[in-house]
């Protein structure tokens, strides 16, 4: 029996909120984590054990058989475009910056999704209003930048919002790479291999980048932390964000790229002790308000497009 259009939605609702407030306290977590672990050896044990949760059930308790050769390339090139350059490098970030200036800089990615159409596709027209979005959202950027780079005693800070960068700008790419590359495969038992190949490239890299916490070492804290960035940050937040897509309209399924920076923030002064001044939370305000400006902006203009080729 189909559910009601109404049930549906609220359903959709409902998980976008887990959406938003789940990814936004992983910001936090990660940060709690790495004063314990090397960032990427954090980072490729939880890709490892979540990727592993969902491969098992989907291959095992669905039966779903393995992907065949042309999909695994597609799941090794977004293996390393969305989690080991986007999730590895944005969880190294947060050993030089503070978690908000990161998790702010990863919302800029539909700024940089346009132009990545634009340049390589002459795609996504730049409208005055996308334009307005560009400079809101580069300027807030700068407004927090300045914040923390002058109360910063790590020479390392321009390395860490480098880091972010390179990891937005991966995310953006590979935003675009699935947008015009499609699969016929489950997208959660795809997000499953997603992880676990990327589990091995970090491993890789955090060998190379660090030695190594052998497991026996790795304290109680840490693993708590990766428990939680698994349970909530991988599987639950993942299954809700999934799921909201495919029930409500993109534009306010993507919402939770306006809520989990400011989420991240909030927390990140109560539990790590970050600063949150007016002037930071302005520059919040502000990037946010340039990001919805460039997706508002890309959606009226998709719409004009349509409604000219139905006239």
């Amino acid at each position: 029996m189909q559910q009601p259009v109404q049930s549906t939605r609220g359903k959709g609702y409902f998980a976008l909120i887990i959406t938003s407030f789940c990814w936004g306290t992983t910001w936090v977590a990660s940060k709690m984590g790495i004063s314990e672990i090397p960032a990427l050896q954090m980072a490729a044990i939880r890709q490892l054990i979540a990727g592993t949760i969902f491969v098992t059930f989907f291959l095992f308790y669905k039966k779903l058989p393995l992907p065949n050769g042309k999909q695994f390339v597609w799941l090794g090139v977004m293996a390393l475009l969305m989690f080991v350059s986007a999730n590895g490098l944005s969880t190294w970030s947060l050993k030089y910056i503070p978690t908000g200036l990161s998790a702010l800089i990863g919302a800029l990615y539909p700024l940089s999704v346009v132009v990545i159409e634009r340049v390589f596709f002459k795609s996504k027209k730049i409208t005055p209003l996308t334009f307005l979005g560009f400079v809101l959202g580069l300027g807030g950027i700068i407004i927090v930048f300045y914040e923390n780079a002058f109360n910063q005693h790590s020479p390392y800070f321009f390395v860490g919002a480098l880091l972010s960068f390179i990891a937005m700008l991966s995310w953006s790419f590979g935003t675009v790479f699935i947008a015009r590359n499609k699969v016929n495969l489950n997208p959660y038992y795809a997000i499953g291999w997603q992880m676990i190949l990327s589990a091995v490239v970090l491993f890789i890299c955090a060998k190379a980048a660090q030695p190594m916490l052998p497991l026996h070492l790795i304290p109680l804290k840490a693993w708590l932390v990766i428990l939680y960035l698994v349970g909530v940050g991988s599987v639950i937040s993942f299954i809700a964000f999934i799921y909201s897509m495919n029930k409500l309209p993109v534009t306010i399924a993507s919402l939770y790229a306006y809520i989990n920076p400011l989420v991240a923030m909030v927390l990140a002064s109560f539990l790590v002790n970050e600063k949150l001044t007016a002037n930071i939370f302005l520059g919040a305000v502000v990037t946010l308000t340039g990001v919805f400006l460039v997706n508002y902006s890309i959606k009226k203009n998709r719409e004009k497009i349509i409604t000219e080729a139905e006239i």
